[in-house]
């Protein structure tokens, strides 16, 4: 018999990739309501339940509400006569198919798209860690849950690993391990529910995103096979000094937790947690901020995703979008173009803006209830330095080389202090079943600001509102430029103001925001909270 080293190097030495497998740490079976029904006749009772049980399957399992479910829907709400049947329509029916999967999510039954199943009652390791659990009210105050402890107080050694594995700490500057953590994404990361689109984090991407001014090395956590040193497993954490509400912490942005999908079995998840909350620790840093598109105890805002098309054609031959009811191809791509200039005097930012890009950035930030508070270093990181190299059109179309954000700002020719400025960042994703198409470029709308914020009333008469419009369209014209192919964003900041008028699409991904070792209420994500608007609690992207 094989020893279960063997199996393991056997399961993983490859460089293929796998169909998904079910994940028995994370996986659920949503219950499915009872279909309603007029019938005395069991057997007709029974066929109806049948239908409504694969319809709602089908809800679940698809990236957008399929538009054969939203006829049958339309048909059946017709046929039967009820009340307001009259009323019904395409429109209504798709909304009240989204709300349903909206509350998929808020009840922990769904993630993006429907993945990562599991019901929240099952969450054993969080109900272990200093978070809000289930059922606890709103605080009275905010702050911590745990106190800080001296540095001699914090767990020394490692977590033990299960046996035939090791701990490894990952040099992003090493190009060879910078392409481990970046096959090891590549192939096992976050990827929509018909596992179609994964996304594919390139070693520019890696290099920007997790080596911020005052990162530390050892929270780049990885897991590797002992054998032969195969990296199976990574988490990592950054510095981030945050801001919520009123009050400000250093804390710990906690990403990429990735676990090769022939071992997740294996319960890699909670102590790859442990072991980076520990390297944070020993840093002197108490409280983290992460996401997931799961839901587990306790998320204190949850934002959705939407979809700006660029290149229709292309979205629709790779599956990403579809031809709503009632249009054409022709049609969908005559209302998605962009301008071929921007309305605003846009230039990229240069070394000599950052101090001008920081005040407006901090000064908008205000705005919101919790975000990121950004030194001088942080905003020439975060905007200027994934630039690429050489000049534009090195890299392709709108592109440097090895381009992964875009920041433009609006200069004022008499005063040369920057008015406005947004910044985009580039994230493709790899199409997993298309014969024609490898790539789906995508672009995400990051950080922005404008001055007509400060203006007296601009909010409340519209001016604000307006202006945003104008600059992130400007945002879609240079991710056109640029030859992306969609365009996303999150409802955070002030983008629920203006994603419609801008013809973004509701997407079927949602963001949960959470907080490590800190209470506080609840922020305004996809809805109004606490007399704050949509939006306007969450001030953090998160890469």
């Amino acid at each position: 018999m094989a020893s279960q080293s063997s199996k393991i190097e056997e399961i993983i030495d490859t460089t293929q990739d796998h169909p998904s497998d079910s994940d028995s740490d994370v996986d659920g079976t949503p219950g499915e309501p009872e279909a309603a029904s007029t019938s005395t006749s069991s057997k007709k009772k029974k066929k109806k339940k049948s239908k409504a049980a694969k319809a709602l399957a089908a809800l679940r399992n698809r990236s957008e509400i399929p538009q054969e479910l939203v006829d049958h829907v339309l048909d059946a709400v017709k046929a039967d006569g009820a009340v307001a049947s009259a009323d019904a329509n395409e429109d209504n029916v798709r909304q009240a198919l989204e709300q349903m999967k909206i509350m998929d999510v808020v009840k922990g039954k769904a993630g993006i798209g429907g993945h990562n199943k599991k019901d929240m009652g099952a969450h054993k390791f969080w109900a272990t860690q200093p978070v809000p659990q289930l059922g606890e009210g709103p605080p009275l105050d905010d702050g911590y849950i745990e106190p800080s402890k001296p540095r001699e107080e914090v767990r020394q050694e490692p977590y033990p690993l299960p046996k035939d594995f090791e701990w490894s700490t990952l040099d992003i500057n090493d190009p060879k391990q910078n392409k481990e953590v970046y096959d090891l994404l590549s192939l096992n990361y976050v990827e929509d529910e018909d596992a179609s689109f994964r996304f594919q984090y390139s070693a520019e991407f890696l290099q920007w995103a997790l080596k911020p001014p005052g990162y530390f090395k050892e929270w780049h956590v990885g897991v590797r096979v002992s054998s032969n040193k195969k990296l199976v497993a990574f988490i990592s954490g950054v510095p981030i000094t945050l801001r919520v509400r009123g009050k400000v912490f250093t804390a710990s942005e906690i990403n990429y937790l990735c676990i090769h999908k022939k071992l997740r079995s294996k319960r890699l998840a909670p102590v790859l947690i442990k072991e980076v909350t520990r390297q944070v620790h020993l840093q002197g840093i108490f409280q983290a901020i992460y996401t997931a598109g799961v839901v587990i105890p306790t998320p204190i805002s949850v934002c959705r995703y939407y979809h700006r098309p660029l290149n229709v054609s292309k979205l629709l031959e790779v599956g990403f979008t579809f031809v709503p009811r009632n249009m054409t191809a022709a049609r969908m791509i005559r209302m998605n173009k962009v301008p071929d200039t921007p309305t605003l005097k846009l230039r990229p930012i240069q070394e000599k803006d950052v101090v001008s890009v920081a005040d407006l950035f901090t000064r908008y930030m205000r705005r919101f209830d919790m975000v990121p508070v950004m030194s001088l270093e942080d905003v020439r990181h975060q905007f200027l330095s994934g630039q690429g190299t050489g000049k534009i059109g090195d890299g392709g179309e709108g592109r440097r080389v090895g381009q992964v954000t875009w920041t433009y700002v609006v200069e004022n020719p008499e005063t040369h202090k920057i008015t406005d400025f947004f910044s985009i960042y580039y994230l493709p994703s790899t199409i997993i079943h298309s014969p024609k198409h490898a790539t789906l470029e995508a672009g995400y709308l990051y950080y922005y600001a404008t001055d007509v914020a400060f203006e007296d009333g601009a909010d409340d008469d519209g001016r604000l509102k307006k202006r945003l419009q104008t600059l992130i369209g400007d945002a879609l014209v240079i991710a056109n430029q640029a030859k992306l192919d969609v365009f996303n964003a999150l409802t955070l900041m002030d983008n629920v103001s203006i994603l419609k008028d801008l013809k973004f699409g509701v997407g079927d991904g949602f963001l949960n925001f959470y907080l490590y070792n800190w209470r506080t209420a609840k922020l305004a994500g996809i809805d109004d909270e606490g007399g704050v608007k949509a939006g306007r609690g969450v001030g953090v992207v998160m890469l």
